[in-house]
This record gives structure tokens, C-alpha cells and sequence, in this order.
């Protein structure tokens, strides 16, 4: 009796020993192969987990604030190599290096998001960020007209507009000091609203809820990203912030509906009597984003539910977004007064603020360079992740089928190999001359490939503008400095402590 059961205990021991080679069985996955056969180790360093449970528990208990500085010490350790981690069903592969992002943003398979950006699902829908396949195709395909460059010269205005506004909210404040984040956040929402929804603010209420309660959304997000028990939709619910994350989606889901409805109202008004979806040229109309996808919804090319999903997927990523790099570049320009004295020289001989146009917000080069060199210090989005839908072979890799891969924008945004000195703000490192023989993938705040963001010159147009405006009516002098400042990961970049300035009205 008790030798069988021994032979059985040795008999099973040596299953799971063997099995071992191929799965990591308390991780209940597939292991990650070399395609040649040589050692894993050559080819990325791999992350020993905390427990016997591979990485399953390496996130417990850490803040948005730890969890940034965990894989940034990661990173740090892998020594430029990328980085293999086990997780419960899925192995995560995180590049950190230009080089070996190439086959990632080349690859027309990986496209699919992976579980965690699931539990956004709730609040963004099937929108352009979560959907995959067929779907992400067609939406794709039917929103990029609403970007084209004679839809951004029509939103100029608008931005002057929203631009004129801020400065006259600045000027009304009782004090010189402002937390640019906040000023950022209206900014960049009220710009959305107007011009890629195009409904009047005026006639919209609850845009400082709205924005209040992203940040609330954000964070009950961040806390199932650190408890995987969480993962699963009934225990967040049993456990959970369930409910108030319910009333947080109430409140951003019936501000954009009451956004949609209001461009509905309108739209059928316009629609009475219209005749062709020509211009006056015989050349076929473009549309704002919104506009676009009612008239997408009259030809049965999508539903209600669809157009909400895309609404609030733009509403929330491009004003979030947005709000980050301008905080930082209000900041980069305060701490580096040069480079401030450079931008207002650049913008000094355009004319009349109100009378620019879009060609001559694109002449100002050096202001664009400051832009990207702030988005690489501090991409607004520091990572990008797909999941392997079925096997996958990258960089001399055999990744199993629903593996998980990570490509750190912020690591390789200050690979020294490309850019010397990387924790340094040099706007010069966006000349010509100086991007012409530098890798492809050494900067990519916007993402690449296929899947990169549709929204990108709109925004880097929307933070010329509101910048010029700012340099033309105010010196920006330091208060916040970068060593004061804890990065965090949120959905986007975040910082622990809010980043305040000075400024100083210029007597015209």
C-alpha cells in the first residue's frame, strides 16, 4: 500500500518535472523557447519571481508611484536585454530597446489588446483602443478621414478660441502661481468637446465632473491592476469598488451621451434639405470625428452603442493625454528658460495671434521640437502592450499563444545608445540634421505601425497653439522642479505631486 503510493508521489514528481521543461506549471502557461535552440538567458534576462508562483505576486501591495519605479529597476537590471516574466496563463515579454521593437511594430498579427486593458471595458466599450481584428479595422479605416489636414486648419480656430479663453482665466486668477494640470486638463478637454465633437460648451454642463471623475476611474483601474483577483468581474464585484466605479461610469457615460445626443439634435437640422456630401468643387466632404460617425450611423455602417464607444474612447484618451504633455512642457519650459527665450523668438514675427492660420502654427519648428523632446522624457502613454493571439516567433522567440508583450516607450525613449545624455532636455535632438541617421523606433511617444495614434498631429496642432498663446502673454518661471517629482504609472504617466509654475504677464 505505502509503496504505491510512493511510486505514485515519485512517479508524479517526475511528470511535473518533465512537464516543467514545457510549462510553467504554477503558472498554469506555456514556457517561452529560443527558436534556436540556445540558452533563454542569451537572449533576454529573465525577472525571478517572488515566489514559487513565478512573477504572479510581484505587484502586491506596490502604488502607482512603486509599481513605475519596479519596472524601471527591471529594466535597469536587464542591462538593454528584454525582459521574460511568468504570470497566471501568460508569459509577459517587456522590450526596453529600438531594436528590438522592429519586428513588434512591423508585425501585421499583433494587434489584438490583451486581459488588462479589458477591464476598461466597461467604460471605453469596443472603441478604437480595446477592439482588435475586423472591427478595429473598419472603425479605423472610417475615422482617419476625420483627421485630414483641411479638418485640422478648420479646428484652428476653435483652439485660438479655447487657447484666448485660458489666458483670460489665468489673467482673472487671484494669484500668479497655477498647477498646470489643471489648467491643462479644461483646456485640453473644452478643445475636444468643440472641435472633433464639434457641440458648444456652452451648451454642455459637467465638464468639471467629467474630469474629476476620469482620475476616480483611473485609480479603482489601477487597484484591479494590483490585485488579479480582480481580474475576474465577480470578485470585483463581490469585493470590489464595485459600486462606486458603477456611479463613476454613470457620470462620464451621461456626459458624452448628452454630447452625442446634442450633435444628433443638430445633424438631423443640417441634414434637411442637404442634397449631395459634395462641396461646392464636386470633391467629397470631410467631417469632424463626431459628424463622421452619425453619418456612418445613417448609412447602417454603425449603431448608436458603436458611435458612444468611439466617443468616449477619444473623449478620454486625447484629452488625458494631451493635459500630460502640456503639464510637462509648461515645466520643461520653465526650468529651461533658453529654450523658453528660443520659442518666443520663433513666434515673435507670425502676427497677430488671432489672425494665424494652421500653415503658420506648422512653421514653428523649434516649438514642435520642444514638443517631442518632451514627449520622449515623459511619454504620455509609457507602454504599449499586444496579445499573442496565437503562437508567435519575434526576435528568435517562440512565444506561446496568449502571451502578453510589453514595449516600454519610456526606457526606450532614453536608450543612450541614441540619445546621449537621456535624462537631459535638448529640443535640439529633433533637428533634421540630428533625426536623419536615428533609429526609426529611437522615439515613439505616438506608438508605430499599424496601431499607432490616429489622433497625433491633431494633438501636437492642438499644443502648438495653446502654447503659443501662453509664450506670447506670460514668462513661465520655475517652481516644481524634476527631482521633486515621482513618476507613476496610471493609465497614462502621472506624477505623485502636482507641478506648479509662475507666471509673470508680459506688458505689451
Amino acid at each position: 500500500m505505502w509503496l504505491a503510493v510512493l511510486a505514485f508521489v515519485v512517479a508524479l514528481a517526475l511528470l511535473l518535472y518533465k512537464l516543467n521543461d514545457t510549462y510553467y506549471v504554477l503558472c498554469i502557461c506555456k514556457r517561452v523557447k529560443t527558436e534556436d535552440g540556445s540558452p533563454l538567458g542569451n537572449k533576454v534576462y529573465e525577472l525571478p519571481g517572488t515566489t514559487i508562483f513565478g512573477n504572479t505576486f510581484d505587484f502586491k501591495d506596490l502604488t502607482p508611484a512603486g509599481l513605475f519605479k519596479f519596472v524601471r529597476d527591471c529594466n535597469n537590471r536587464s542591462q538593454g536585454k528584454s525582459v521574460l516574466s511568468y504570470y497566471p496563463v501568460t508569459p509577459l515579454y517587456s522590450i526596453v530597446k529600438a531594436e528590438d521593437a522592429v519586428e513588434f511594430f512591423q508585425s501585421t498579427e499583433l494587434l489584438q489588446k490583451p486581459i488588462f486593458y479589458q477591464l476598461l471595458q466597461d467604460f471605453l466599450g469596443d472603441g478604437l483602443l480595446l477592439s482588435s481584428d475586423r472591427k478595429w479595422m473598419h472603425r479605423r479605416k472610417m475615422l482617419t478621414p476625420a483627421y485630414h489636414f483641411n479638418i485640422l486648419r478648420e479646428f484652428t480656430t476653435t483652439f485660438k478660441e479655447e487657447s484666448i479663453r485660458l489666458v483670460k482665466r489665468l489673467d482673472s486668477m487671484p494669484t500668479d502661481v497655477v498647477e498646470v494640470h489643471e489648467i491643462s486638463k479644461e483646456f485640453a478637454l473644452n478643445s475636444i468637446i468643440e472641435t472633433a465633437l464639434g457641440v458648444k460648451l456652452d451648451d454642455i454642463t459637467g465638464s468639471a465632473e467629467y474630469r474629476q471623475t476620469i482620475n476616480q476611474i483611473e485609480d479603482i483601474f489601477l487597484e484591479r491592476i494590483f490585485n488579479m483577483l480582480f481580474y475576474f468581474n465577480g470578485l470585483f464585484r463581490l469585493f470590489g469598488k464595485y459600486e462606486k466605479y458603477k456611479r463613476h461610469l454613470n457620470i462620464v457615460h451621461e456626459f458624452s451621451n448628452n454630447i452625442i445626443q446634442k450633435k444628433k439634435e443638430e445633424y438631423r437640422q443640417k441634414q434637411k434639405g442637404a442634397t449631395e456630401d459634395v462641396d461646392e468643387f464636386g470633391k467629397k466632404n470631410r467631417y469632424a470625428m463626431l459628424d463622421t460617425l452619425l453619418a456612418e450611423e445613417a448609412k447602417g455602417n454603425i449603431d448608436h452603442q458603436g458611435i458612444c464607444d468611439e466617443v468616449n474612447t477619444f473623449m478620454f484618451e486625447g484629452f488625458d493625454t494631451t493635459s500630460t504633455c502640456l503639464a510637462f512642457t509648461i515645466m520643461n519650459l520653465a526650468l529651461h528658460p533658453e529654450a523658453q527665450a528660443k520659442c518666443r523668438e520663433e513666434i515673435s514675427n507670425l502676427g497677430e495671434f488671432t489672425s494665424l492660420t494652421v500653415m503658420d502654427f506648422n512653421k514653428l519648428m523649434y516649438l514642435e521640437c520642444v514638443l517631442k523632446e518632451t514627449l520622449r522624457l515623459y511619454p504620455s502613454v509609457p507602454f504599449i502592450s499586444r496579445k499573442c493571439s496565437t503562437e508567435t516567433r519575434i526576435n528568435g522567440l517562440i512565444l506561446p499563444a496568449n502571451s502578453q508583450i510589453d514595449v516600454h516607450i519610456f526606457d526606450i525613449n532614453r536608450d543612450p545608445k541614441h540619445f546621449p545624455d537621456p535624462s537631459a532636455f535638448k529640443p535640439e535632438r529633433y533637428f533634421p540634421e540630428n533625426t536623419v541617421k536615428r533609429h526609426p523606433f529611437a522615439s515613439v511617444a505616438f506608438s508605430a505601425g499599424a496601431r499607432n495614434c490616429i489622433g497625433q498631429k491633431f494633438a501636437l496642432l492642438e499644443m502648438k497653439v495653446v502654447m503659443v498663446s501662453l509664450l506670447l502673454n506670460y514668462e513661465i518661471l520655475p517652481i516644481t522642479k524634476v527631482e521633486d517629482l515621482n513618476l507613476e504609472y496610471g493609465i497614462i504617466l502621472r506624477t505623485s505631486e502636482k507641478i506648479h509654475v509662475k507666471l509673470r504677464k508680459i506688458a505689451k
